[in-house]
C-alpha cells in the first residue's frame, strides 16, 4: 500500500498532539517494515518544512512538504471547497490519514483521521475561537465520511461514538506510546533543590492555578517547577521565588526534569489520554493525577488520583506520592511498559489493511 500521513502540526513546537503524530508515524514505519510506502505530507508555512524535517529526523519516510504563504487559510479553503482531490497533488494512494488541521478531499482509498479529544464540543470555554473553528466541521460532518477514526483512549472512542454518532465498527483505539528517552536511567535536572513538577501549556483546562494553590498549602516545600509553553486565558499567580517557571522545554530536557522531580503532578480537568503521565512513570517518578475518568487509562492503578477542583486534595496527594515514592515508582514502571509507538503503528497498519480489503 501507499499510505499518506498528514504531519502539518509538526510545523509548530511539539506538544501532546505533535508528539502523538510523530510517534505514531515512527511506529507505523517500523510496523510496515518496508512492505508499504509511507509518505509524510503537509501544506505548511514558509518555515514549516525545516521544522517538520527536524521533527521527523530518524524516521525513514518520504516527505511531500509544500511551503505556502497563509498556509492555514489554504488548508481551510482546500478542506471546505472539497477540491482538488488529494490525488491530484500527491499521486495515487491507498490510505489518506489526515490530522486535526484539515480534511482534504480524496477520490478513492481508505479515509482515516485521529480524534484526540472532544474538548471543543464539551467545553468550548477551554478552547480558543480558532481551535473551535478548526474542529467544528470535522466533528459534525467530515468524520462521518471516514472509513477509520482512531482515538488515543477507549474513553475518547466511546465519546466519539456517543457524541458524534460514528459507527463503533469504524473506531479504533490506539493508545500513545512513549519514547526510548523516557527511562529511569539518565541525567536528572538540577534546580537547586527538591521540587515537584507540573508540565503543561498555561491554559485553563490544564488547571495549573489549583496546582499552585495546592503547593502553597504545602508551605512552599519542596519547590514547584512549571514547564510548558505560553497559553491563553486566566494565568496562575507565579510571583513566588520558590516557583521555577521554565517555559517551553525541549524534548531532550523533559526526561531530565521528570527524573529529577520528587513527584509529577497532572491536575488536568479533561484529557484525550494524558501522555505525560505515562512518560513520568517510565522515568520512575511518582504521579499525582486528576481523578477525571478521561485519565483512567493513562494512570492504570499506578498513580495517586485527586479531585482536580480541590487544592487541599491535590496537596494531600503530593504528600502521599512523595511518601510512597518507591512503591509508586515500581508500579508506574510496570504500567508504562505497556505502551510503545511500535504498538500504535501495528494497530494503525492492521486497521488500514482490513479497511482496504
Amino acid at each position: 500500500m501507499r499510505i499518506v500521513f498528514d504531519v502539518s502540526p509538526l510545523s509548530h513546537p511539539r506538544t501532546g498532539i505533535g508528539n502523538y503524530i510523530r510517534g505514531s508515524l515512527a511506529g507505523l514505519v517500523e510496523a510496515a517494515a518496508g512492505r508499504h510506502d509511507v509518505v509524510a505530507f503537509a501544506p505548511t508555512s514558509l518555515r514549516g518544512p525545516g521544522r517538520i524535517r527536524d521533527a521527523l529526523a530518524g524516521i525513514a519516510v518520504e516527505t511531500r512538504l509544500w511551503p505556502l504563504p497563509a498556509s492555514h487559510a489554504v488548508r481551510t479553503a482546500w478542506s471546505r471547497l472539497g477540491r482538488p482531490a488529494a490525488e491530484s497533488v500527491l499521486g495515487p494512494f491507498d490510505v489518506l490519514h489526515f490530522s486535526d488541521w484539515m480534511y482534504p478531499p480524496q477520490r478513492a482509498g481508505v479515509r482515516a483521521t485521529t480524534i484526540h479529544d472532544l474538548v471543543p464540543l464539551h467545553h468550548p470555554e477551554w478552547t480558543t475561537a480558532r481551535t473551535r473553528a478548526m474542529h467544528a466541521r470535522k466533528y459534525t460532518h467530515t468524520v462521518r465520511t471516514c472509513d477509520l477514526v482512531f482515538t488515543n483512549s477507549a474513553y475518547t472512542a466511546a465519546d466519539v461514538v456517543q457524541t458524534l454518532g460514528v459507527d463503533r465498527r469504524r473506531v479504533r483505539v490506539a493508545p500513545p506510546g512513549r519514547g526510548d528517552e523516557f527511562t529511569p536511567d539518565g541525567p536528572r535536572a538540577d534546580l537547586g533543590g527538591p521540587y515537584v513538577l507540573g508540565l503543561a501549556t498555561l491554559e485553563p483546562r490544564k488547571n495549573l492555578r489549583r496546582l499552585v494553590e495546592a503547593w502553597r498549602l504545602l508551605g512552599g516545600e519542596p519547590a514547584l517547577a512549571l514547564a510548558g509553553g505560553e497559553g491563553w486565558g486566566e494565568q496562575p499567580d507565579l510571583a513566588d521565588p520558590a516557583i521555577r517557571t521554565l517555559g517551553y522545554v525541549t524534548d531532550e530536557e523533559v526526561p531530565r526534569l521528570l527524573r529529577g522531580a520528587q513527584a509529577f503532578v497532572f491536575p488536568s480537568l479533561f484529557e484525550g489520554f494524558g501522555m505525560p503521565i505515562v512518560e513520568a512513570m517510565a522515568c520512575g517518578t511518582p504521579v499525582v493525577a486528576s481523578a477525571h475518568p478521561s485519565l483512567d487509562e493513562a494512570c492504570g492503578g499506578a498513580a495517586i488520583r485527586v479531585d482536580p477542583a480541590d487544592p487541599k486534595a491535590i496537596a494531600a496527594g503530593i504528600r502521599e506520592a512523595i511518601g510512597r515514592r518507591a512503591e509508586l515508582a515500581a508500579l508506574g514502571l510496570a504500567h508504562a511498559r505497556r505502551f510503545s509507538w511500535r504498538g500504535v503503528g501495528e494497530i494503525m497498519l492492521r486497521a488500514y489493511e482490513e479497511a482496504a480489503t
